[in-house]
């Protein structure tokens, strides 16, 4: 029975976020400029799922070609964000790793931003280079953060080796968008600081097949990470490949960030906040807590998109900006605690 424990927990806890995912998302589709009821959303999403009687025209286009897209790619990229933070956190032991805080996620706009401005993005593999790009310079940034701090990865060795990685890509985007031409310019910066507007399917496909492929094989190593947080040479005692199979984590973890940026831009802190909140309701075990944290991951993307576009509307926040609000605190917090992950 204490084998079946975490699988108990993970159903209960997975069954529980899946019903609030559908409940932000329904009432994030609702809000906006044109308020709807979630009788009507529900009937559009099923008449072109299932079929049957819908609704006016007008209706149908707000909620299945302008929300829902957006909706639905908000879920998956706090969902990939918030994963990928709990594998950097569970592979280098520690509770401040983040995508977006040791520059992977700088690493990641730049590449996309390349693809984008140059033309590189469509020219050589179609609708998938822009990722491909993205996650090329990640895996550029991780490497070079690993290698700044590889005489330690303590707390505040990582993290100014992070700073340092991610004022450089910083530095390098801000040059590219400097020769671009003004509109460019506008759309790019806006991008930048985290967004999800005037996205539609077409994106959601270009972010689905990399955040399935990296979530399903860090879940098959979860026992591998759960090792890990033990300590490197207790998991090497125990017979795992220490350098290999981190190299891998690491990368996969990267996959999933690069193609989150790529259509969203850079958007920060939800890998830190979401991992360490959900380590401490319910654990550390990591069969349990990725699939938690992508789920809950989802969640708070969806609603911090949903406070985004409508607590100034007309106008419209970036993303970025709601996620920081609550990120810098928690990250100031962490940061003055120093605790140690796991504790």
């Amino acid at each position: 029975m204490k084998r079946e424990s975490w699988l108990i927990r993970l159903n209960i806890c997975s069954g529980l976020l899946i019903l609030i995912l559908f409940l932000v998302m329904g009432v994030s589709i609702s809000w906006g400029s044109a308020d709807l009821r979630l009788a009507d959303v529900w009937r559009v999403v099923l008449a072109h799922l299932v079929g049957g009687a819908s609704v006016d025209s007008a209706t149908d286009a707000i909620v299945w070609n302008i929300r829902l897209p957006r909706v639905i790619l908000s879920a998956l990229i706090g969902a990939a964000l918030a994963g990928a933070g709990v594998v950097f956190q569970g592979v280098l032991r520690n509770p401040l790793a983040d995508p977006y805080i040791l520059g992977v996620s700088s690493g990641a706009a730049l590449g996309a931003a390349l693809a984008l401005l140059t033309g590189l993005g469509t020219t050589l593999w179609g609708e998938w280079s822009v990722p491909l790009w993205a996650f090329l310079f990640a895996a550029i940034a991780l490497f070079l953060v690993l290698g700044l701090a590889r005489r330690g990865m303590r707390t505040e060795t990582l993290i100014l080796s992070g700073v340092v990685v991610q004022a450089f890509f910083g530095a390098m985007l801000m040059l590219l968008i400097s020769v671009t031409s003004a509109e460019e310019m506008q759309r790019i910066q806006f991008w930048i600081m985290g967004s999800v507007s005037l996205r539609e399917w077409q994106h959601i496909y270009a972010v689905l097949p990399f955040f399935l492929a990296g979530g399903v094989v860090v879940w098959l190593m979860s026992r591998t990470l759960n090792l890990f947080a033990l300590g490197e040479r207790y998991a090497g005692h125990l017979g795992v490949s220490v350098n290999r199979t981190r190299t891998w984590l690491l990368l996969l973890a990267t996959l999933m960030t690069a193609a989150a940026v790529a259509v969203s831009g850079t958007i920060g802190f939800v890998g830190l906040v979401i991992p360490h909140m959900m380590r401490r309701m319910i654990g550390p075990d990591h069969r349990v807590l990725f699939p938690v944290s992508v789920l809950s991951g989802a969640v708070f993307l969806v609603a911090a998109d949903t406070l985004a576009r409508t607590v100034l509307e007309p106008r419209e926040l970036p993303i970025g900006v709601v996620t920081a609000l609550v990120g810098v605190p928690f990250f100031a917090w962490q940061l003055r605690r120093g605790i140690r992950l796991g504790q």
